[in-house]
């Protein structure tokens, strides 16, 4: 029950956060929502990783592992919320939650054995890439919906980077540390300059959409840590599904339409994303 509940608590927290941040994104830019929802993150991690000690191993590769979870995340959240923004969540959600599929590729690549038939599904997965990737031509003849999914994979693939790092650190650092890290390299590397350089452009309407998808953000990975407890496989099965509930709530709340081939991708990034979960957790 712990990882059902975890895992579902976790996906509409996700699902919650991709549809309130394709609206702030539509507001102000994108980097002024990714150094809002930096400094949120910040600030609701900081207690509990400081109340924990800062951990003895926190150095050499540690600490490389760290700053490389920190750097992927931040330029992952920053391609997510341009896709969001000149994409439709339909599409950019899926693509995105493929980020598992991603860390298992890089893996892969760096020696690390996969269950047997991950590989057919790694295939699905880059196959519903691609069909999810057919938008067409936007009625005013712009080119902003090819965007849209490019900028999905480019996120995936570096949430993917993320995860691998994170995993790599889980058995050596705290939990409270593994995601308060990333959030503290987020604020210095990237809301700290933004806000010196004078180019946090924040406007009133957009506060409560980035306040959500921060608070958001932070509560579906605490809520996925708990449930893993209970059950990783289940956990991570269901907390990937926060794509078709954003999908879902695009369609009844913003009236989002895809096309059928659309459709059939998306379906084959989720399907092989919950089940590549169950084999890798």
């Amino acid at each position: 029950m712990t990882a059902i509940l975890g895992g579902l608590g976790a996906a509409v927290m996700w699902a919650a956060s991709t549809l309130s941040t394709s609206r702030s994104s539509k507001i102000v830019t994108p980097p002024t929502v990714l150094a809002c929802v930096m400094a949120i993150g910040a600030a609701l991690a900081a207690p509990f990783a400081f109340a924990a000690g800062v951990p003895p191993a926190l150095r050499g590769v540690n600490l490389a592992w760290l700053v490389v979870s920190g750097v992927a995340n931040l330029l992952g959240l920053l391609c997510a919320y341009t896709a969001l923004r000149v994409g439709k969540v339909g599409v950019v959600a899926p693509i995105t939650s493929a980020q598992g599929a991603a860390a298992a590729v890089i893996a892969i690549l760096l020696g690390e054995r996969i269950a047997q038939g991950s590989g057919f599904l790694l295939a699905l997965i880059a196959l519903g890439v691609v069909l999810a990737s057919f938008s067409g031509a936007p009625a005013d003849g712009s080119a902003r919906d090819g965007r849209g999914p490019l900028l999905a994979g480019a996120a995936a693939g570096l949430f993917g980077l993320g995860l691998y790092s994170a995993g790599r650190l889980a058995g050596e650092l705290p939990a409270a540390w593994v995601v308060f890290g990333p959030r503290l390299i987020g604020v210095l590397l990237f809301t700290l300059p933004l806000i010196a350089l004078g180019r946090l452009r924040l406007r009133r309407a957009a506060v409560p959409f980035i306040a959500l998808s921060g608070v958001c953000e932070v509560l579906g990975l605490a809520a996925y840590t708990l449930g893993s407890r209970g059950g990783i496989a289940v956990a991570a099965i269901l907390a990937s599904q926060f794509a078709a509930l954003a999908a879902v709530f695009a369609y009844v709340l913003f009236g989002e339409r895809l096309r059928r081939i659309q459709v059939a991708g998306v379906a084959a990034i989720l399907v092989g994303v919950a089940v590549l979960t169950g084999l890798q957790a």
